[in-house]
C-alpha cells in the first residue's frame, strides 16, 4: 500500500480531537519573526487547530526528529498534520525545509507544507510547489485562508494525481487592485 493511501486512510485516526471531540489539526507553525509566530498561532487557534510554533526550520527538525541527532521519532510531531513555514529565516529557509521534509523523509513527506512570504516573487512561488508546497501564501495570513486549509485537510483530499496536476498552476484569487492584501493559491485548493 502507498504511504499516500496510508496517510488518507489513517487521517481521522492520526487527528487528536478537541475537548468537543471533534477531530483537531495539529499544526507546526515555523517563522523567525515573533510577530508572525503569534499572529498564526492565533489564527490557528481560532480555527480550532492544535499549534506547536518554532522559530527557525533547525527547529522545525529537531521537533519532527529530523536533524539527525535524534533518531527516535517523537510521538507528538508524529501527529503534524500540517506544516506552515515562512519562506525568508535565517540559517534554513522554508524552502530548504520544504526539501529536506519532501526528500528526505518518508514519514513527513506526504504531510501537506504551505509557505507563507510577504514577498510576492512568482519565480519564487513556482520553485516551491514544484518541490512539493501545498499552498503559497502571502502575508498576513488571514483567518480565510486557514479555514479554507483547514477544511481542504479535514476533507482528505490531498489525492496524488491531483497533486502533481495542479502543483504547477496557480493563480491569484483576487483582482490586481486587491493583490496586496490577497493570497496565490493552487488550482486544487478552490475545487
Amino acid at each position: 500500500m502507498a504511504l499516500t493511501q496510508v496517510f488518507r486512510q489513517n487521517l481521522s485516526e492520526v487527528l487528536d480531537e478537541s475537548p468537543s471531540g471533534a477531530p483537531e489539526l495539529h499544526v507546526l507553525a515555523v517563522d523567525d519573526s515573533l510577530v508572525d509566530r503569534k499572529v498564526i498561532e492565533r489564527l490557528l487557534k481560532i480555527s480550532s487547530c492544535k499549534v506547536t510554533v518554532v522559530e527557525s526550520g533547525t527547529r522545525a527538525l529537531q521537533y519532527l526528529g529530523l536533524d539527525g541527532e535524534n533518531g527516535s521519532l517523537d510521538f507528538d510531531s508524529a501527529k503534524v498534520n500540517l506544516i506552515m513555514t515562512d519562506y525568508s529565516m535565517p540559517g534554513m529557509t522554508g524552502y530548504e525545509l520544504l526539501k529536506k521534509i519532501k526528500q528526505e523523509s518518508s514519514v513527513f513527506r506526504e504531510i501537506p507544507v504551505v509557505i507563507m512570504s510577504s514577498e510576492n516573487v512568482l519565480t519564487r512561488i513556482d520553485r516551491c510547489l514544484e518541490e512539493g508546497a501545498e499552498e503559497f501564501l502571502l502575508k498576513p495570513v488571514k483567518l480565510s485562508d486557514v479555514k479554507r486549509l483547514k477544511d481542504f485537510i479535514m476533507r482528505g483530499k490531498v489525492k496524488e494525481g491531483d497533486k502533481r496536476s495542479h502543483k504547477r498552476r496557480r493563480s491569484v484569487d483576487c483582482s490586481p487592485s486587491l493583490s496586496t492584501t490577497c493570497s496565490p493559491i493552487s488550482k486544487k485548493s478552490r475545487l
